[in-house]
């Protein structure tokens, strides 16, 4: 009987630690490590990296990785900013 209390303790302390850390990571990722902001979409920090480069027919790729086969590339940085409806 002890055991479930215990157990049910542990659940509660998890479940709010996992409410806290989405909290973090939507509502306010500014407080979130400097390597998580760059990874987070709703933070001001992320600036996603596209590759941008030519195949063998000519036609322009772009993707998240550059080619592999080590042809040239170009490096594209997007601003999340651009072309987004501010909030009212």
């Amino acid at each position: 009987m002890r055991w479930k209390r215990w157990l049910g303790g542990l659940l509660l302390v998890v479940t709010t630690l996992a409410a806290a850390a989405a909290w973090l990571w939507y509502a306010a990722p500014e407080h979130l490590p400097a390597a998580l902001r760059a990874r987070n979409p709703h933070s001001v920090d992320y600036a996603p990296v596209l590759y941008r480069w030519k195949d063998d027919l000519g036609r322009t790729q772009v993707t998240d990785r550059p080619p592999e086969d080590g042809r040239p590339y170009e490096t594209v940085v997007i601003d999340p900013q651009t072309n987004i409806v501010p909030r009212l």
